[in-house]
């Protein structure tokens, strides 16, 4: 059992950028965490519907999932691999 406590999600809030943007925000924040944290975006920019999965396809890591906020933003999450 593991009596570590479980690091606080990381959320990149790039609602109201376009793209690039999101993904921007995206890689800067996965430099900084370890293999199996999970980096959630909030973005309004549809294209981050598809550019977010590419992302991690292409980096190496895993797309998670797709919801949508109380306030209509995706929140597309990604889980970091080594």
């Amino acid at each position: 059992m593991n009596d570590q406590p479980e690091a606080a999600p990381t959320v990149v809030d790039a609602r109201g950028t376009a793209c690039p943007m999101p993904i921007i925000m995206l890689a800067k924040a996965a430099a900084g965490l370890s293999p199996g944290s999970d980096v959630t975006v909030l973005a309004t920019d549809v294209a981050a519907r598809y550019d977010v999965p590419a992302w991690a396809r292409m980096t190496g890591h895993e797309f998670v999932g797709e919801s949508e906020t109380d306030g209509g933003a995706l929140a597309l999450t990604v889980r970091l691999r080594s």
